[in-house]
């Protein structure tokens, strides 16, 4: 199967602290709904994080309905 790549960018002073804040929030998420998948976050200057999760395409339904994710790519292997 697939793996897809899904991007939320936070931007502005705050972006290194909400940013960790939404990755904490994204392993909960993920535990609860059994994603197995590599996540992780990047700064991208000038003042913009990405918080970032690689997992399997049978999640898309899953990830995109209940946390709106700002752009999504397929990883190509």
């Amino acid at each position: 199967m697939s793996l897809l790549r899904f991007h939320w960018d936070f931007f502005g002073p705050d972006a290194p602290t909400t940013a960790e804040h939404f990755l904490e929030h994204l392993e909960d998420f993920c535990a609860r709904e059994g994603i197995e998948g590599r996540k992780w976050s990047k700064p991208n200057p000038p003042a913009r994080y990405t918080v970032v999760l690689e997992c399997e395409e049978r999640h898309l339904a899953v990830v995109r309905g209940a946390l709106k994710p700002v752009r999504g790519e397929r990883v190509l292997e």
